[in-house]
């Protein structure tokens, strides 16, 4: 998963929503060599491991060392011409992002906003994996053979990014989103079997290894290097403190200790944006929130790290606490950085651009000399700031602003069927939940809607959960209450028939079988106590085209 920021900063999202992208600086393969020879530092990435007299200080120089090789350092898009900020630089990039921050309201006030949608798309994150169904650290070579703008790299080199052109929903949007997934897919994995890797698409890889967690295996990009930098800063460079418990009883309790960023790379995701009409979209954030629960149950697919049994999906709990800032995991008081948020939306829902003015300090301070109405610094802000519902600001063909939403909390995987259908039961039902939503704290507090969501990533259809009519449930039985909705909404936004039946099946036949990406995984584990022939056969399966309920043991 990228350390993803809005478009103007580091996540890489579809052209038509990225505009005037300026292609992202790249150090050298030799100097990232260079810096991973460094015998102190190379496959190390627990204080444990460290040398003494490393911990705290060395890290943080080593990534100054890597900052000071060059002269410049983009952030996709935008250019920080310095190996470091200064005081000025957090100061007027402070002050611009205030304004804009103004100018978002007023813009939003006025009726500015773009009155076009629902326009959806996705990013599918995916693993590099070799013959024996490790990581890959190929990226580099990967992409470049590959030479395709939809397909960008991630933190790390055994990581890959695949995009979409944005569709309206309406009609076979769907049918086409599929295609182009599948179309790319297959040429990623031809391209893969290049380097005798191949791709797949899963939450968290069951055969990572801490030791692939590296800087040695950061991919050479000076923006990766700029965010990694300011967060060790940011939390005044304490080792981050990694403990994360089983959903069993006698499951294993994950407990290590990490000084740099890399850990987000243990983390794959499908991201799903939607934009509708400005009037509408506090509706839609809000009941993308409330939906966060079922559906990360639904499409859990992240069961296991390092070899252990954690999590249904692991890969919530891996990321919040790899980007942490504060040694003590947020209990200062300060706003973690991934966040399932604070609330609602309100009826302006600019106020969720306001907090990250209030709430969050500036990480990439860059002062780049854009027009004020591009809103890049705005942009580039919140997109240091990882909610699981992610509000982002775009701009139309014809330059309108607009609003959209990035759902943020399902896995990449386990097939590619599988992951369109996900986005159809996301689209169906956030619309029809969304005319539910517009006073959200009435139908469940935003507090139960973040226990929600915390139970369902940890016991997967196993969970209960509180829900509308205020009783506590299976998380089963809301699925099933939700499916209907989710034909309903598909049905009122023009989707074609054939297609509603096709993808809404699939949610249907999961939810009866109960067989989730994460339950299979577990499932194999157990009769065959292997991760590799794990790994082995959910290759295979994905390959196969099959959806997930109904691949055998």
């Amino acid at each position: 998963m990228v350390v993803a920021p809005e478009p103007a900063v580091i996540s890489l999202h579809s052209p038509r929503w990225r505009r005037g992208r300026i292609p992202a600086y790249k150090l050298s393969e030799t100097r990232i060599a260079q810096i991973g020879s460094n015998p102190e530092f190379q496959g190390k990435k627990r204080v444990s491991e460290l040398p003494a007299g490393a911990g705290q200080s060395d890290q943080p120089s080593l990534i100054a060392d890597f900052l000071a090789s060059v002269s410049t350092v983009s952030t996709l898009g935008q250019e920080i011409s310095a190996a470091g900020f200064s005081d000025s630089d957090f100061e007027t990039f402070g002050k611009r992002l205030a304004e804009e921050t103004e100018r978002l309201r007023a813009g939003f006030a006025d009726g500015h906003f773009s009155k076009e949608g629902p326009r959806v798309g996705f990013e599918v994150e995916a693993w590099l994996i070799d013959r024996n169904f490790f990581p890959a650290a190929d990226n580099q070579r990967f992409l470049t053979r590959l030479d395709d703008p939809l397909v960008v790299g991630e933190l790390s080199r055994f990581n890959i990014e695949v995009n979409c052109e944005p569709q309206l929903l309406a009609g076979d949007g769907l049918g086409r989103l599929e295609q182009e997934l599948r179309t790319i897919w297959t040429r990623c994995a031809g391209n893969a079997h290049e380097d005798v890797d191949t791709v797949i698409a899963i939450g968290t890889l069951p055969t990572l290894r801490e030791s692939d967690l590296s800087l040695n295996n950061m991919t050479p990009s000076n923006r990766y290097v700029a965010l990694n930098r300011e967060l060790i800063k940011a939390r005044d460079g304490a080792p981050l403190r990694i403990d994360i418990d089983s959903a069993r009883a006698d499951g294993e309790h994950l407990r290590t200790t990490h000084m740099d960023v890399m850990l987000e790379a243990a983390t794959t995701s499908l991201q799903l944006h939607l934009q509708v009409a400005a009037e509408r979209f506090a509706a839609s954030f809000n009941a993308s929130v409330l939906l966060s629960a079922p559906l990360v149950a639904i499409t859990a697919n992240s069961p296991f790290l390092f070899g252990r049994s954690l999590w249904h999906e692991t890969r919530i709990p891996i990321f919040e606490q790899a980007l942490e800032q504060a040694d003590t995991q947020g209990d200062d008081g300060r706003p973690r950085r991934v966040t399932f948020g604070s609330g609602y939306a309100g009826k302006d829902p600019t106020e969720l651009f306001a907090e990250n003015l209030s709430d969050y300090p500036v990480l990439l301070p860059v002062a780049e000399d854009t027009a004020p109405e591009r809103l890049a610094r705005l942009r580039l802000h919140n997109g240091t700031i990882w909610r699981w519902n992610r509000p982002l600001v775009g701009f139309d063909d014809d330059g309108t602003p607009h609003l959209r939403i990035e759902h943020r909390v399902m896995p990449a995987g386990p097939s590619m069927i599988d992951m369109i259908a996900n986005a159809a039961f996301y689209f169906g039902t956030a619309d029809m939940l969304a005319d539910r939503c517009r006073e959200a704290e009435a139908i469940l507090p935003f507090a139960a809607a973040r226990d929600n969501f915390y139970a369902a990533a940890k016991y997967g259809l196993d969970a209960e959960i509180l829900w509308l009519d205020g009783r506590r449930q299976p998380v089963r039985e809301v699925l099933a209450e939700l499916l209907p909705l989710a034909r309903e909404g598909l049905v009122r936004q023009g989707v074609g028939a054939g297609l509603i039946d096709r993808y809404l099946d699939i949610i249907h036949l999961r939810l009866a079988s109960g067989q989730t990406g994460a339950a299979w995984q577990l499932a194999h584990h157990q009769k065959h106590g292997d991760l590799f022939s794990l790994t082995a056969e959910y290759l295979e399966h994905q390959r196969s085209g099959m959806p997930v309920h109904e691949w055998p043991l």
